[in-house]
Order: structure tokens, then C-alpha cells, then sequence
């Protein structure tokens, strides 16, 4: 019996884990407040921060900066490799921006400041579709460069790995009880 109780604990620790790992997240755009600038150097680009995280459908995008100098400006690819601000997709200006990424593909920000996107302040994020959220799917493959002006696609966290890992635990645990 106290097996079974013990089993019963870890199967409801397991589920709690899985589905936490799915919620949609808050994403600080460069993983700090002050990214959204004129990056310094190439490694400072906010593209080599997005090819290194996850973005998922659900996920919201937040920008921190000073609204009264900038602002962000969600566009067309044409008008993210043409840095062209005349006429956005959308347009924020309140220094505390939040996108929900809301399908799946690429979406492309630049900065609205005069010359901003021109020295690099832009990025490409790509949201995966649903068939990447899959449990057990064991990574994304990378959009191809001429698809996608800039890189971007893997989330940090390997939650999809985990979550496929702790499936096949619980099921052999499960398995185990019968």
C-alpha cells in the first residue's frame, strides 16, 4: 500500500511538472531591460538572443525603453531588411511593450528612432508551430536563412525533452504498478 501512495505522489508531482512546463511565458526581449538599443557589436544583437530561445504560440514578447526616444515597430520582412518605418504592421511607444505571439511562423520588430534599424536595433523571432510542442519532440530544426531575414528559433528550456522524458518514466512507473 505504501507503494502504491508513494507512486500515486510521484505520478501527480509528474503531471504538475508537465503542465507547468507548457504555460505561455512573459519573454523580456535580449533577456534584460535595456536591450532594445543600437546593439554594440554583433555578439550584442538581439537576433543572436532569439536564435537561442523557444518561442511558442501563447508567449508574449516584452520590451522595456524609454518611450519618449523610441519605439518598436512590428513590420513585413520586406520592411525589416529595408529598415522601412513608414507604414508598420504596429506601432508602440508606451516603453513597456508586450506582444502575445499569437501563431506560429516569423515576426519582425524594428526600432521606429531615426537610424536605429539601420545600426541593428531589429529582430526576427519564429514561433513554432503546434506539431513542435508535441510531447517527446526532441528539438526544432532552424527555418532556413533564405526563408527568414535573421536568425531566431530555440526557447532555452528544454521543457519538450523533459516533459517526453518524464512521460516515459511515469508510463514505466505505471506499468511497474500493474
Amino acid at each position: 500500500m505504501a507503494s502504491f501512495q508513494r507512486a500515486a505522489v510521484f505520478s501527480l508531482v509528474l503531471m504538475s511538472l508537465l503542465w507547468g512546463s507548457s504555460q505561455a511565458k512573459d519573454l523580456l526581449v535580449g533577456g534584460k531591460t535595456d536591450a532594445w538599443k543600437i546593439p554594440s557589436s554583433e555578439s550584442d544583437s538581439l537576433n543572436k538572443w532569439a536564435g537561442k530561445a523557444r518561442f511558442l504560440i501563447g508567449d508574449s514578447l516584452v520590451w522595456k525603453y524609454d518611450g519618449q526616444k523610441d519605439s518598436v515597430l512590428q513590420v513585413t520582412k520586406e520592411a525589416y531588411a529595408a529598415c522601412n518605418t513608414t507604414n508598420p504592421i504596429e506601432e508602440y511607444k508606451d516603453g513597456n511593450t508586450k506582444v502575445k505571439l499569437d501563431k506560429s511562423g516569423p515576426f519582425y520588430f524594428i526600432s521606429g528612432a531615426e537610424g536605429h534599424c539601420e545600426k541593428g536595433q531589429k529582430i526576427v523571432v519564429v514561433v513554432l508551430s503546434q506539431k513542435h510542442k508535441q510531447v517527446g519532440y526532441v528539438g526544432s530544426p532552424a527555418p532556413s536563412p533564405v526563408e527568414f531575414v535573421g536568425p531566431a528559433v530555440a526557447r532555452t528550456s528544454s521543457a519538450s525533452n523533459l516533459r517526453g522524458g518524464l512521460l516515459v518514466a511515469l508510463g514505466v512507473l505505471v506499468l511497474g504498478l500493474f
